[in-house]
C-alpha cells in the first residue's frame, strides 16, 4: 500500500527547511518542494510500506536536487542571501545574532555540495549517520568523513584563517 497525501503532508515543515539551506533561496526552495512532491507522488508505489518516509521524501528530494543542478549551475548573489537571512530573523534578534547568521549561510555556500548536504542533514535535520547515508545513497563511513571536513572546512570560514593548504607533517 503506498502513502497517503496526507502522510507525505506532514513533512513539508522539514523539507522546506532543508530545501531553503540547499537552494539558500526560497523561490527556488519552493520549487524543489513541489518537484519532490510531485516525483514522490507518482513514484509512490516505490514507497515500501512500514519503512521511513522522511527518509524516503528526502532522498527523492536529493535525487531531484541533484537532477536540477547538473541540469543548470544557477548563479546567486551572496548579498542576496544575506538579505534573506536578516529577513528571517524575528525583530527582537540582536545586531549580532543577524551577523552570525549572516556569515554562517554564506559559509556555508562555500562549502562543496557534498560537505553542505551532510552538514545540513546531520546537524540541521538530525538524521542519523544511517539515515544521511540512506538518503545520500553513500556509505556511513563517507557520511562521518564529509561531516568532519564539512565542520573544519566551516570551522576556518568562520574563523577567517585560510584554509589548510594540505596534509602536514606530524613528528
Amino acid at each position: 500500500m503506498a502513502f497517503s497525501a496526507a502522510d507525505a503532508e506532514q513533512w513539508i515543515p522539514r523539507l522546506r527547511r532543508y530545501a531553503i539551506a540547499l537552494t539558500g533561496n526560497r523561490e527556488a526552495a519552493d520549487d524543489l518542494i513541489q518537484d519532490t512532491l510531485e516525483r514522490a507522488w507518482r513514484k509512490r508505489a516505490l514507497w515500501q510500506p512500514g519503512s521511513d518516509l522522511r527518509a524516503w521524501l528526502f532522498t527523492v528530494m536529493h535525487n531531484v536536487h541533484v537532477n536540477a543542478v547538473r541540469a543548470v549551475r544557477p548563479i546567486e548573489s551572496l548579498d542576496e542571501q544575506a538579505l534573506d537571512a536578516e529577513r528571517a530573523l524575528p525583530s527582537s534578534a540582536s545586531a549580532e545574532s543577524a551577523i552570525v547568521l549572516s556569515e554562517l549561510r554564506v559559509a556555508l555556500t562555500r562549502l562543496s555540495e557534498e560537505h553542505r548536504q551532510v552538514i545540513l542533514l546531520v546537524g540541521l535535520e538530525q538524521m542519523s549517520y544511517g539515515e544521511t547515508a540512506a538518503v545520500l545513497e553513500i556509505p556511513i563511513g563517507t557520511v562521518m568523513s564529509r561531516l568532519a571536513r564539512g565542520r573544519e572546512q566551516l570551522r576556518h570560514l568562520l574563523a577567517r584563517e585560510p584554509q589548510p593548504a594540505g596534509l602536514r607533517r606530524v613528528k
